[in-house]
């Protein structure tokens, strides 16, 4: 399902893509491919709208000089349907790609990508592997250190003796799930895993385990929207008898506090930013009020991440353009400081500067908890859901 928010300038993109007469192009298209249905689409919708905001601005600020286009596919949570949307968007001319979510997913479809010689750019891909196969094309603005940084450091804050991780066994989970059992394990915490499939629907047998076998002070979960849900609904009707429930990514969110409230109280989660949102700086300012305008509601760290991804994009494209260079080569010159904190582009793509906070629901909000130099409040330990 193509999503068309606007129309092309085919001609234009395809010059700039390939670096010839690029500087007499003043309308780029811009390509998205992320999960808008299929499990993943409340993250996807976050992404998008995040991406949505950074072209409404860049329009603003460049109006009267270049023009900004998105053209959307829906990849329907779907690795072999996410290939098909880079290759029909690669023939429709866009000039780059920004979106993605879920490393399996992205994967596949930044091969697509740069085999039809497209810049790809995400949020929403974390595993190392990703960085790892020598693409001069794909970037993103953040990786499974800086999960892994964040959950271990609050659970260093807890002084938590003995964690369970609960993980899904796909390629990125598993690699964070490893990344954080080694580090506590170093710290001399125990640690139990307790890995899991994505056709898991009923998770109390998972959680009685724990309960009975590990009796850990915190039980960390490593997995994706859906996954939290079980994990937390089983965990509500056999009430192991723990501190707190941790998870990482599209956990700490707006939209899982206002569809899930019985079960996300007092559960923590990585996130970028507070809810409701607090901004004191201009672009942050303005990046919520066009957030607000479009979309009706506050922005959550999702929409910030796309947002990010996507500026950076754009100004790589306008360098390009004014230089007569490539996209990619221009990418890897930034040095900006953004809404997530200074990014920079190493060989692989990868930004190493990148380092997540962690936010607990409490009363309908997310409070931001760790670290104590971007906490907004005071975390609600111990503290479950039930």
């Amino acid at each position: 399902m193509i999503r068309r928010l606007t129309g092309l300038a085919a001609t234009a993109a395809v010059a700039l893509a390939i670096g010839v007469g690029a500087a007499q192009a003043k309308d780029f298209v811009l390509g998205e491919q992320s999960p808008l249905s299929g499990n993943l689409a409340r993250v996807g919708q976050g992404m998008h709208e995040g991406i949505s905001v950074a072209i409404d601005m860049a329009n603003k600020q460049y109006a009267g000089k270049h023009s900004f286009k998105l053209e959307t596919i829906d990849d329907e949570t779907s690795p072999a349907k996410a290939v098909a949307a880079v290759e029909k968007l690669a023939g429709m001319g866009v000039v780059a790609l920004t979106g993605g979510y879920g490393s399996n997913i992205i994967g596949p479809a930044s091969e697509a990508a740069n085999k039809a010689g497209l810049v790809y750019i995400t949020s929403g891909g974390v595993t190392p592997e990703l960085t790892e196969r020598g693409h001069k094309t794909f970037f993103r603005i953040n990786n499974t250190d800086g999960y892994a940084t964040a959950m271990i450091g609050l659970l260093e804050e807890m002084k938590a003796k003995k964690v369970s991780v609960v993980y899904l066994n796909k390629e990125a989970t598993s690699n964070l799930a490893k990344s954080v059992q080694r580090a506590l394990a170093g710290k001399g915490v125990t640690v139990g895993m307790h890995e899991f499939d994505g056709a898991t629907n009923d998770f109390k047998p998972l959680v009685n385990k724990v309960k009975l076998q590990d009796r850990p002070d915190v039980v960390a979960m490593v997995g994706y929207e859906n996954d939290y849900v079980g994990i937390l609904r089983a965990a509500k009707v056999l009430k192991p008898d723990v501190k707190a429930m941790v998870g990482v990514w599209s956990l700490a969110t707006s939209q899982m506090a206002k569809e899930f409230p019985d079960l996300m109280e007092n559960v923590y989660g990585t996130s970028m930013l507070p809810y409701p949102v607090e901004f004191t700086a201009p672009e942050a300012q303005e990046f919520a009020k066009t957030y607000k305008t479009l979309f009706g509601k506050e922005p959550d760290y999702l929409g910030q991440f796309g947002y990010v991804q996507t500026k950076l994009l754009i100004q790589a494209i306008l360098r390009a353009d004014a230089a007569g260079t490539g996209i990619a080569d221009e990418l890897r010159k930034t040095d900006e400081p953004t809404l997530i904190g200074r990014v920079t582009f190493n060989e692989k793509g990868d930004n190493p500067n990148f380092s997540h906070r962690m936010g607990q629901h409490q009363k309908g909000k997310v409070v931001l908890v760790w670290p104590a130099d971007a906490a907004n409040g005071k975390a609600v330990f111990p503290g479950v859901p039930w």
